[in-house]
């Protein structure tokens, strides 16, 4: 009962504070944990006892597909680079970088010490969405940052996990063990993920109900994780192909599955996040009563370690702007970071999150012979001062710091960008309208004409779909009831030629965006906004 009111009680939070950072401008995942941490110290509330080792695949999977589905394949091979210099380049570096500071400070083996710099490394993907996304902070720095959290996750685990299975049996770590292991789960991960992918959509397009195909896509995420962990694959990498494979191959005229999944998923992100970020909080008293009277020293250490952590990342960002400008980018493919001011921006928005967490509470309890773990206790304690104040810090500070630097998205940028692409949708609907087969439809007559006409004229002018008007009843006080019956007759036939001219107009226009949305160069957000509009226009025309 304990574990329910709990949760509960951290998912009527999370409603709450979403709405009170929306209005104080802060970001609520942080509001969240400092709320969690603060109930941890009321007597009579203690954090629920959940096994560690169901912390990732409880809360991972629905967050990691909830990111992954506002993204796309496009946008990754154009970023391919800077994903793979954040998400593998910087991990191992702050894993060094930690690992050695540990062995330096606490005299930690060396594999404890690199589990521990693997559960520090990842940024949270999750965290980034909530922190930097109400600031308009420019698309293209949102969306590296939400790329390279959606895989640091997966270098990470096999570093922390390779780093385990060293430190419990007492072996010595092999560099190239990391490696193999490592390309074993990303293929294994990657094939899995294209596999579930198709196999959900073959499911998906037999489905008529639309909360059948709700219900499946919280499914698929789970089941690929857990495949994938079955297999010694990344289920971090399976979940997130698997859900860009999803968005890539979407069908363009499914509006109500659409606007329905869209929905759905932002609820579901929105109460798995409180739950996950609510329970970090918690966990907070219990890991500081598993210290001794040496807390000091070990908050002492714990700072030199964030400290160690954040600065990795600002040096990290320093070289990936010397590298850009080294490497000259095109202006239509500008690299991340152009500018000094973006790679402070990137550099001081790597907040941690649940996976931090999950991995520093999977230390085991005992080594192979017995033993206790060393130095556990500190290293969690360690672990969860850099969540704390790589999540806090820059959440409260980040949007003093974008403003400081003038680094809000270019509104007129953005609005010329969505204009373009609703631009491209007018043409595709007049396209169509241009090569309709008027007898196949029945409108070849004249008022079908007519209709024709007005519907292209309306379309290319204001680039909208306009409803109907209800067919009126006054007319001439001389009007014959045989008179009327004629006029309404050929309202409704022009009402119906309207609507499956329409319904023609806007299926090419969701086409194109669709179509639009897998090519490089398109923002996915911007073209979600084009379609969403274009959908709900398709279901109210469909509407009784």
């Amino acid at each position: 009962m304990t574990v329910l009111l709990v949760v509960v009680g951290a998912m009527l939070a999370a409603v709450l504070l979403a709405g009170a950072g929306d209005r104080l401008r802060l970001p609520w995942p942080v509001l969240l944990l400092l709320l969690g941490a603060a109930a941890a110290f009321v007597p009579g509330i203690d954090a629920p006892d959940i096994d560690p080792e169901l912390i990732l695949p409880l809360f991972l999977p629905p967050l990691l597909y909830a990111t992954a589905q506002r993204t796309s394949w496009a946008l990754f091979r154009l970023r391919w680079r800077t994903i793979a210099f954040l998400a593998v380049g910087l991990v191992v570096a702050t894993v060094a970088a930690v690992a050695g500071t540990l062995v330096a400070l606490t005299g930690v083996t060396a594999a404890a010490a690199i589990a521990l710099g693997a559960a520090v490394a990842p940024p949270d993907p999750v965290a980034v969405e909530a922190v930097a996304g109400p600031l308009r902070v420019p698309r293209r720095l949102v969306a590296t940052l939400q790329s390279e959290g959606l895989f640091n996750d997966a270098t990470s685990l096999v570093i922390f996990q390779t780093a385990i299975a060293a430190a419990v049996a007492g072996n010595e770590l092999g560099g190239l063990g990391i490696a193999g292991r490592f390309v074993y789960g990303a293929v294994v991960a990657v094939v899995l993920g294209f596999v579930a992918a198709w196999l959900a959509r073959k499911v998906l397009d037999r489905l008529t109900a639309v909360v059948a195909g709700n219900g499946l896509t919280l499914v698929l995420p789970f089941a690929v994780y857990l495949a994938a962990d079955a297999l010694g694959a990344s289920g971090v990498i399976a979940v997130v192909v698997a859900a860009l494979q999803m968005g890539q191959h979407a069908d363009a005229d499914a509006s109500e599955e659409r606007l329905s999944s869209a929905s759905f998923w932002n609820v579901v992100e929105m109460l798995v996040t409180g739950v996950a970020f609510a329970l970090i909080g918690l966990e907070l008293r219990a890991v500081i009563e598993q210290a001794d009277t040496s807390l000091g020293t070990i908050l002492a250490h714990a700072g030199i370690v964030c400290g160690v952590v954040v600065g990795v990342r600002l040096a990290w960002m320093a070289v990936a702007l010397a590298a850009v400008r080294l490497g000259e980018p095109r202006p239509a493919a500008r690299a991340v970071p152009a500018t000094a001011a973006e790679a402070l921006v990137l550099g001081w928005a790597g907040m941690r999150g649940l996976a931090t967490l999950a991995l520093a509470l999977a230390l085991p309890l005992t080594l192979d012979d017995g033993s206790p773990f060393p130095d556990r206790a500190e290293l969690v304690i360690v672990a969860c001062a850099v969540l704390v104040v790589t999540l806090v810090g820059p959440g409260l500070t980040l949007p003093v710091l974008v403003r400081a630097l003038g680094m809000r998205e270019d509104d007129a940028a953005a609005g010329e960008a969505e204009r373009a692409l609703a631009g491209r949708a007018r043409r595709a609907a007049l396209d169509r309208l241009a090569t309709v087969d008027r007898e196949a439809l029945g409108v070849d007559d004249e008022q079908g004409g007519r209709v024709l006409d007005e519907l292209r004229t309306r379309f290319g002018r204001v680039g909208r779909v306009l409803s109907g008007d209800d067919v009126p009843r006054p007319g001439p006080d001389d009007e014959s009831d045989d008179d009327y019956r004629e006029r309404l007759a050929q309202l409704r036939r022009r009402r119906e030629q309207w609507n499956r001219l329409q319904a023609l107009a806007l299926a090419a226009a969701r086409r194109e965006v669709v179509a639009a949305r897998a090519e490089p160069g398109v923002d996915p957000e911007v073209a979600d906004r084009v379609l969403r509009r274009l959908d709900v226009r398709s279901l109210a025309r469909a509407a009784p």
